[in-house]
């Protein structure tokens, strides 16, 4: 069984853009909404992003939304937390996809990493 993992220098979830995201209001707070809204740069990616190392600026004092915890997934999406490993896999996957592609660099390191 692959286990979900963070992906160090991918950074896919970063592509913040609110017009992949439509149903952002009905799970973020309308503060949580305001606060990611704010926090998405003109080319759609998280301001906090540092497009040249790949990696959050802000990681350890990131908004709830961005951490992938049981107690979060829950309360956003009501994921069990026995889902939670599954669930995950399947959003990055999606998102990977859609901001690099199927094919790529970052797909294939994913890949590898959860089945590692």
């Amino acid at each position: 069984m692959s286990n979900w993992r963070c992906v160090k220098k991918c950074g896919a979830c970063c592509h913040l853009d609110p017009s992949d995201r439509p149903e952002l209001p009905n799970y973020l707070t309308p503060e949580e909404l305001t606060l990611y809204l704010s926090m998405v740069g003109a080319d759609g990616w998280c301001i906090n992003f540092d497009q040249v190392s790949r990696e959050c600026r802000i990681y350890a004092d990131r908004p709830r939304f961005c951490r992938v915890e049981a107690e979060v997934f829950w309360d956003l999406y009501a994921v069990e937390p026995e889902e939670l490993n599954e669930f995950a896999i399947d959003c990055c996957r999606q998102q990977i996809a859609g901001v690099y592609g199927d094919k790529s660099e970052e797909m294939t390191r994913f890949n590898h990493e959860i089945e590692a």
